[in-house]
């Protein structure tokens, strides 16, 4: 349990009218507004920024039911107003930019096929292999800031970190990394804002990756794209256009849902300091059983993915006891699932070792996380490295003075300043 003088991390639900969604302050802190609507409203229908309406779902046991319903549809084509939401619903960019057939915008059975020729780079074997080169990339980089004794752990540290690991992963040239770092700072710092400079750095990437899939064509390695080449060469019916919105998209889903599991996980622990000396005590005994089940709880406390990615109504039907229209826009908010008291006791409350942790923070169904094993990995790795490495770490900056991007689907600080004691660098070589 947590020390009498931490944040007591409750929510009570706020009694009279519905709270402002989508403002700075909900922002900052959605889970009063969430467990309002929870409470009074567990689906209910609010206008997007965008203008899109869509029907919010709030309550666990309809957001499982919701994720797992072969009746909403991930097809953006489904949409009842398609012609008014056009470009307004998915990735900004996508679009324009050729890369609509991806793992989030099709249904079975195109899902089913594309999703098992990817699923081959996340089995638990080749993950593991992974796991000296992801703590390589960690030591790496504290080593860029430890002697400094200060940081910015989101662009030091919990960006650059998934940048290069999938970077390895598609097969991404060492000479065109930094490339795909600053397309990916784009679509990173423009997330909750101006969608112009996401569509700029979307269209970018699908050129680079079109020109690569083409190099690599004479020669083929052990990376993802290579695979993805070598499916479509094989007559597994996998288009250039399909293979490039895959690269695409396991580098937009892949990268910044790591970076918020690493930035929001160690804020976590940062004003939980009872929760940071347990898992670091358990650490320097050897004993790794509560970084998993840690992370874990990172993941349903305060995840990356507040709102599950866009669903519509193939056909009328009822959710929570709400009728839903053919084409309506469904959009399961997985943070407000994660901390509802009928499914997690104590749910506001952080506990590192909490063992009944159904949460949605990857999702259900058909459409679970496909990369989730390397989010973990990554994100066990690094908040160890850190906790081992700059065992003093401390918060550089008052709560309230810090911002969080307020795009619709991912939730992440911008920035995380830190202090510590300077530390020794290791040897390590360019990510």
């Amino acid at each position: 349990m947590n020390a009498p003088h931490e944040p007591a991390s409750r929510c009570p639900v706020p009694h009279g009218p519905a709270p402002a969604l989508f403002s700075r302050e909900f922002a900052a802190d959605p889970y009063p507004a969430y467990a309002w609507l929870r409470e009074h409203a567990p689906v209910h229908r609010a206008e997007l920024p965008s203008g899109v309406s869509a029907w919010l779902v709030t309550r666990y046991a309809d957001a499982r039911e919701a994720l797992a319903d072969q009746r909403l549809s991930k097809n953006p084509g489904a949409h009842s107003e398609r012609a008014h939401g056009k470009g307004k619903v998915g990735i900004p960019g996508e679009r324009s930019a050729g890369l609509m057939t991806h793992l989030l915008n099709i249904d079975p059975p195109d899902h089913t096929r594309l999703r098992r020729l990817v699923s081959r780079a996340f089995t638990p074997r080749r993950v593991a292999a992974f796991a000296p080169r992801v703590q390589e990339l960690a030591d790496t980089l504290i080593d860029g800031f430890a002697e400094r004794g200060s940081a910015d752990l989101i662009h030091e540290f919990a960006f650059p970190l998934p940048i290069y690991a999938i970077c390895d992963l598609l097969g991404v040239p060492a000479e065109d990394r930094d490339d795909f770092r600053g397309w990916a700072g784009m679509m990173l710092r423009h997330g909750g804002g101006p969608r112009g400079g996401v569509g700029r750095a979307v269209k970018r990437m699908r050129g680079y990756l079109a020109e690569l899939i083409h190099r690599k064509r004479d020669d083929l390695g052990d990376d993802l794209i290579s695979g993805l080449i070598r499916a479509s060469d094989h007559g597994e019916h996998l288009s250039e256009a399909e293979a490039a919105a895959m690269a695409f998209i396991l580098l937009f889903a892949g990268f910044e849902t790591t970076v918020n599991l690493i930035g929001n996980g160690t804020y976590a622990l940062l004003r939980h300091p009872a929760e940071r000396r347990r898992l670091a005590a358990a650490l320097a005994a050897g004993d790794d059983g509560l970084l998993e089940s840690g992370v874990e709880e990172l993941l349903r406390y305060d995840g990356p993915v507040e709102l599950a990615t866009w669903r519509f109504a193939t056909e009328p039907l009822t959710l929570g006891g709400q009728r839903v229209a053919a084409g309506d826009p469904v959009l399961v908010v997985l943070a407000a699932a994660d901390r509802d008291p009928e499914k997690f006791a104590a749910p506001d409350t952080l506990d590192l070792a909490r063992q009944d942790n159904q949460h949605l923070g990857y999702g259900h169904g058909v459409h679970y996380c496909l990369g989730a094993p390397l989010a973990r990995l990554e994100g066990q790795r690094a908040l160890a490295t850190l906790l081992r490495r700059l065992p003093d770490l401390r918060l550089a900056a008052e709560p309230d003075d810090l911002r969080w991007r307020g795009g619709l689907i991912m939730r992440g600080l911008r920035t995380l300043p830190v202090e510590f004691t300077p530390a020794p660098a290791t040897a390590g070589r360019t990510p």
